[in-house]
């Protein structure tokens, strides 16, 4: 599957990419906004491609930009599409459930869908209208009011609710998945299962999960929407919050440390690892992973799926710490010691052959070559 992405540099286009990176996809043809201002050169980038995923557009500002710059883009890439000499086989279009509802938002997002309908002669279109979106990495004070809250919530402060109404919000990888039409064989949904409820109640919610994580617990995780919520809210946290350190407790007969309590189910399992061997390069689209060394000393390396920056810890069994992994972020660890490496690994999930929600990739190769 050949896709292209307009907009793949945004909340919903990383999201997009991840996952079709996860479906072991060829890498997607990614278009910002220079690549919208050259038709034939755009026109040529798209030619043959099996999906295009027009993501781009404007949601936020004043009310005539906001309305000009999503029939811009429209235009901008219908444009494009009549100069293809091999037309995407689909364009999907993520159109907005506001469309049509009397404001510039919804009313350019109407505009722009009846704008591409009239280029995609070549090709099928699908208008997917989609609701709330909240996912991790989300752009506080912009994408949505999830993201505004797990900001303030991962800063110390308390959310402050203005506008007590329903949401329906849809998880940002149920979104993607919808729009490439990706296959039933993964933890997303292409149904798009919102979850309903108040913005105060989202704001309790979060806080609630801030308080009891803020030593290192793990909140109850009752569902997938609680579980999504819960790695939107920690990918605030990281990395400025990690490693979180333990405690340890010693008397006459040895020592111990509590290295995970979850106030709900999760499996737990400890492995050895011989010096220089690295465990890992993977990352997860849902999975709540948390790493703790026992005995030993290692290095635990993070780089975020699509980027190039490459985080590290070095730990040590004598100073127990947890670093919990966020979800979409290629992870490994490493051996740095002399001796045999103990180290403790929790998730928050049976393991499940059919749907194990881990995806191979490795941490310093690809950000070498993402540099």
């Amino acid at each position: 599957m050949r896709v292209a992405i307009t907009g793949a540099f945004g909340f919903l286009g990383w999201h997009t990419r991840v996952l079709v990176r996860a479906l072991g996809w060829p890498e997607p043809i990614l278009l910002g906004r220079a690549d919208l201002a050259e038709p034939a050169v755009l026109a040529d980038r798209l030619a043959g491609v099996d999906r295009l995923v027009h993501l781009a557009g404007v949601n936020r500002g004043e009310p005539a930009e906001v309305a000009a710059g999503n029939i811009a883009v429209a235009e901008a890439l219908a444009r494009s599409l009549r100069r293809c000499p091999q037309p995407p086989k689909t364009l999907v279009f993520a159109n907005s459930v506001q469309a049509g509802n009397g404001t510039p938002y919804g009313d350019s997002k109407a505009a722009a869908a009846a704008i591409l309908a009239d280029a995609a002669a070549g090709c099928q279109l699908v208008d997917h209208r989609l609701p709330h979106l909240y996912g991790e990495h989300g752009r506080p004070f912009y994408n949505s009011v999830t993201a505004t809250f797990c900001r303030v919530l991962a800063d110390g402060g308390q959310p402050e609710v203005r506008d007590d109404r329903e949401l329906h919000l849809v998880h940002a990888t149920d979104a993607a998945a919808a729009l490439l039409d990706a296959p039933p064989s993964g933890v997303w949904d292409t149904s798009m299962p919102a979850l309903r409820i108040g913005v105060r109640a989202l704001a309790d919610r979060l806080a609630s999960f801030a308080a009891t994580y803020r030593g290192g617990d793990v909140p109850p995780l009752r569902d997938r929407h609680e579980v999504r919520l819960f790695n939107s809210y920690r990918s605030h946290l990281f990395p400025t919050s990690y490693p979180m350190p333990l405690v340890r407790r010693a008397d006459g007969r040895g020592e111990l440390v509590e290295t995970v309590k979850a106030h709900g189910r999760g499996q737990t399992f400890c492995s050895t690892t011989r010096p220089g061997v690295t465990r890992g390069k993977h990352f997860h689209l849902a999975k709540v992973e948390r790493f703790v060394v026992l005995r030993g000393r290692a290095e635990i390396r993070l780089r975020r799926v699509g980027h190039g920056e490459v985080v590290c810890f070095p730990v040590s069994g004598k100073e127990p710490v947890l670093v919990d992994m966020p979800t979409m972020w290629v992870h490994d660890i490493t051996n740095t010691g002399d001796d045999e490496l103990l180290t403790l690994f929790w998730t928050n999930d049976l393991f499940d052959p059919a749907r194990p929600d881990t995806y191979p990739e490795p941490v310093a190769e690809a950000a070498a070559a993402s540099a």
